[in-house]
């Protein structure tokens, strides 16, 4: 900014005045006996370095009238020394500062403290500028205050180009937030550097999970040991990778399109001055679209023809399950027979008896091979890796008319991300439908006035657990091997039911190298877990992405 000279006509004689004039016209407008503070202003070191200083600086007595000012206040202010000398440091206040900061000031400085702040000052020419003061008391030899020293330099420039950045920082987020996506901004420690409202409720939707982190999960699962992919690590983008992000107590997942760029952010500090701009600081810019609406169409489509193969599977199943049971009926009484034809000895009547018994043997094995032939064929489905959530999700849209008939509540509480596992998605949904089934007809024969089941998934070192819990009358201890014979029940009601639910539960599991145990739980009925090894590659869903 142009600055106003000192007046030729009343600052010729100073500007000629050498250091020793100075000194001495200072030394006199001291007040007499104050040896200490004028062995401090005669120092020539301390004069030198204050006539050369590029800050302006001013020297006051007790009440702010000025005793000294170098060159820099001079061509600051614009006015000379000559005119300013006995005058008080009032002369360069402007009223658009507070009266407020000036008590606080005063009350500081009184205090025997030093006060920092900015005050609007003003210069000769009625021209305001900013000012960043220092004031600093100087005491007597009786710790008095006896002088002020000020030091204060224009810092309008300055403000304007922070109030600059502080719009345009505001005018950015102001913009984000106003946006409909998700925006974050990482560091390459995962760290959220910046984010908009989007990103914010999301934040409080997770119940405090770090949106971002669960994205990053998702797209780049951790490695062995829990340690996590840094962002910027391989310097890649992705785009539009689908996530499905399943929220505790809420039955429907949700999902979203995520996208990354990969940026660089200059090093703002001290130590990062003098490098070179390939030390910029690595940062990961997310963005990410909600799309379960979108996921919500598709999947109506995809149930309706989930339900129709399923049901043509329960179809070839049902017709399974009754001809197995036929075979496994009319065993018995073949082996009779054929033990008996066995111990007939020879003889006429025995004979005839004993032609009967082969010719009746006979028939029982030709009808047993006749069903053997009328079994369909199992479907044949191919294996891919699975996500254990995507699956109970499915089961419990197709069984949600069942458990509202029945008054059940569905605690949904699956972890947020899952290790996938390989198997055949339809044998393991039919699977699940059992035992939810089987968890429906414990709660609905209970009689309890609550009717719950609880549904959960997690993470084990080496795969994935499922849990289903309800609060029917439980299975007893005795009953718990039992009930994974064919064709044994132990329901109530069970003329409906062939007995090879969990037979065929049992034979799903052991195909997909897995586990189940059965046992009680805190709501005193039956505990079912099921322990599945994890796959090594990623899920991968239906268009190619993962999920």
């Amino acid at each position: 900014m142009p600055q106003t000279r000192p007046e030729s006509d009343t600052n010729d004689k100073a500007d000629h005045k050498d250091s020793s004039e100075l000194i001495a016209e200072l030394l006199a407008a001291l007040p007499k006996g104050t040896v200490a503070d004028q062995s401090f202003l005669s120092t020539r070191l301390f004069f030198e370095i204050a006539q050369q200083s590029p800050l302006a600086i001013s020297i006051t007595d007790d009440k702010a009238n000025m005793l000294y000012v170098n060159p820099s206040f001079e061509t600051l202010t614009g006015y000379n020394r000559a005119f300013v000398l006995g005058k008080n440091e009032s002369l360069l206040s402007h009223k658009q500062t507070p009266v407020e900061v000036y008590k606080k000031l005063w009350t500081t400085i009184q205090n025997k403290e030093t006060w920092r702040g900015t005050l609007v000052n003003r210069r000769k020419n009625g021209e305001a500028y900013l000012a960043e003061l220092l004031i600093s008391p100087v005491l007597d030899e009786k710790g008095e205050i006896a002088y002020f020293l000020g030091i204060h330099r224009d810092v309008t420039e300055l403000n304007a180009l922070e109030r600059q950045v502080r719009n345009q920082k505001a005018l950015l987020e102001s913009v984000l937030d106003s946006a409909p996506v998700i925006v974050a901004l990482l560091d390459a420690d995962r760290k959220v550097l910046l984010d908009n409202q989007a990103y914010k409720k999301l934040f409080g939707d997770l119940r405090g999970k770090e949106p971002a982190h669960l994205f990053l999960d998702s797209i780049q699962p951790p490695e062995k040991g829990g340690k996590h992919q840094r962002p910027c690590s391989d310097s890649r983008d992705f785009t539009e990778i689908e996530v499905r992000l399943d929220i505790s107590g809420r039955v429907e997942p949700r999902w979203f399109s995520v996208s990354g760029t990969w940026v660089d952010e200059l090093d703002i500090t001290a130590s990062g001055y003098f490098r070179d701009h390939a030390q910029r600081r690595c940062c990961l810019l997310l963005v990410a679209n909600e799309i379960t609406v979108l996921k919500r169409q598709l999947e109506q489509v995809r149930m309706q023809h989930l339900r129709a193969s399923l049901a043509e599977q329960a179809r070839i199943q049902g017709m399974r399950e009754a001809l197995s049971g036929a075979i496994f009926q009319m065993q018995t009484p073949i082996n009779v027979i054929q033990a008996a034809a066995g111990m007939i000895g020879r003889g006429t009547d025995v004979a005839r008896t004993s032609q009967i018994l082969d010719q009746v043997l006979a028939s029982g094995r030709e009808a047993m091979d006749t069903l053997r032939a009328a079994l369909p064929a199992e479907l044949q489905e191919r294996e891919s890796s699975l996500n254990i959530n995507e699956l109970l999700q499915d089961v419990m849209m197709l069984m949600t008319e069942d458990f509202l008939a029945q008054g059940v509540t569905i605690e949904w509480h699956p972890q947020t991300i899952v290790p996938s596992i390989v198997g055949r998605a339809n044998q393991l949904r039919s699977m699940f439908m059992r035992l939810l089934e089987n968890a429906l007809q414990a709660v609905t024969e209970s009689g309890k006035p609550e009717r719950v089941i609880r549904i959960a998934t997690r993470s084990q070192d080496d795969g994935v657990e499922v849990q289903i819990q309800d609060n029917g009358p439980g299975i007893a201890e005795s009953a718990r091997l039992k009930i994974f014979e064919p064709f044994y029940t132990g329901w109530r009601r069970g003329r409906s039911h062939s007995g090879m639910g969990l037979s065929l539960v049992q034979d799903t599991i052991n195909q997909h190298n897995g586990v189940i145990d059965i046992g009680t739980n805190f709501l005193d009925g039956c505990l079912v877990r099921i322990n599945f090894p994890a796959s090594s590659r990623p899920v991968e869903s239906s268009n190619g992405r993962r999920s």
